[in-house]
């Protein structure tokens, strides 16, 4: 089949996804390793699946408890937006006579990858939302939700945060890896945007 620009938007969309996922789960299994983070909070999430926090509210500040809970909300989250994001895409592809049996662990991404598959005006219009500069997998919130995991796993700790750095490259190197080569302009510009962001913690606190 032929990739068109339908299908390059939702690739695009897919790409952003899993770098955040594994830059997030690499932040947490350094975090897990190093007892950065406490028992989560039994705040009951909101309605919306949505990590909803004072952008005056200092994370570094927070009490380990705060922390906890807010690193819960930021998980439940991401995994809410990837189980819909996977399901869309299988059900379009099951459409198209590929099984999901085919499509288990990273197979699912090599195949999104490969643009053998067309994809409909919704779920194109879904994606271009999605990824738009204010879309939640765009370059903003996505940087922004990284680096916010990785300073509540963390806390007000220069040295923990420059683990939870190497975590997050980590898990773009292994967003690489799953893709099946060079992962594209959006997911290298939210990979800078989040260096940024450790750079203006790290002058912050020099």
């Amino acid at each position: 089949m032929q990739v068109n620009s339908q299908d390059y938007t939702v690739r695009q969309y897919s790409q952003n996804t899993r770098s955040t996922q594994t830059s997030a789960v690499g932040s947490s299994s350094a975090a897990s390793s190093d007892k950065a983070a406490e028992t989560t909070s039994k705040t009951t999430a909101p309605d919306v699946d949505r990590a909803e926090f004072s952008r005056d509210t200092d994370i570094t500040k927070m009490s380990d408890s705060d922390r906890s809970a807010l690193v819960k909300s930021l998980k439940d989250d991401l995994n809410n937006q990837m189980s819909r994001f996977t399901s869309m895409m299988t059900q379009t592809f099951q459409k198209q006579g590929i099984t999901a049996a085919s499509l288990q662990g990273d197979n699912f991404w090599k195949f999104m990858a490969s643009g053998n598959y067309t994809v409909d005006a919704k779920t194109k219009a879904e994606a271009e939302e999605a990824i738009s500069e204010d879309g939640f997998w765009g370059v903003k919130q996505t940087s922004q939700r990284i680096f916010d995991f990785a300073a509540a796993l963390a806390g007000d700790d220069v040295e923990t945060m420059k683990k939870m750095q190497a975590a997050v490259e980590k898990g773009f190197e292994q967003a690489g890896a799953a893709w099946g080569g060079e992962l594209p302009s959006i997911c290298g510009d939210t990979h800078t945007a989040v260096g940024k962001l450790f750079d203006e913690y790290y002058a912050s606190h020099s």
